[in-house]
């Protein structure tokens, strides 16, 4: 099965998906220039350090998207020419959050995806989950809806060769304690949670 990540970020991947990233996987990154002192080449090696860990592919657009200014219209058609070019079977995309970025590529996506004439149709398109999905402000809360048992320490280490990205706010603390939950919802003792928004056998 080929799938295709839409990571807003270098780290929303590793964050929302790293205990499913293979060798059948292509990450897209949307914005990878500098921000937080931390130069665009930086984020580059430690994408291409993750990637390396996998076996998984990854690329981003041709000029610098500037990250919290992400424009719809471009990530739209940006998503439709990587559908277009790769046969997919799913694609995963962040739950909208608070973060702007994550939900211009959301709603971008949805765009992208839509059933059309013209447009490759992927049967499965799900949501990921970060640790920001928890803030009580948002509207919508996430609802998981499929479970995916993972290797929590796999995915901790994938999370700490991306070094300039780990906070408190995200913590590895955190993300075994989110894996923990959400395993004791599925009988395992580690998972990832989704959304599912759409699943065609």
């Amino acid at each position: 099965m080929k799938r295709l990540v839409i990571a807003p970020h270098v780290d929303d991947d590793v964050i929302g998906c790293g205990g499913i990233l293979d060798a059948d996987t292509l990450v897209y990154y949307c914005g990878v220039d500098a921000f937080h002192e931390v130069s665009a080449q930086e984020r580059f090696d430690e994408a291409a350090a993750v990637s390396l860990a996998t076996g998984h592919d990854f690329i981003w657009p041709t000029g610098n998207r500037c990250v919290n200014r992400y424009d719809v219209a471009s990530l739209i058609s940006d998503f439709e020419r990587v559908i277009g070019e790769h046969s997919l079977d799913e694609v995963l995309l962040p739950w909208p959050s608070y973060n702007q970025d994550h939900r211009a590529v959301y709603d971008a996506a949805m765009v992208a995806l839509r059933p059309h004439d013209r447009n490759q149709f992927i049967p499965r398109v799900l949501l990921y989950e970060e640790p920001d999905c928890f803030w009580p402000g948002m509207r919508e809360p996430f609802t998981p809806t499929l479970f995916r048992p993972i290797d929590i320490e796999r995915k901790l280490h994938l999370y700490s060769l991306m070094k300039s990205q780990v906070r408190g706010m995200r913590s590895p603390e955190h993300l075994r304690a989110l894996a923990r939950v959400r395993g004791a919802a599925c009988n395992e003792e580690y998972a990832e949670a989704y959304h599912i928004l759409r699943w065609v056998e």
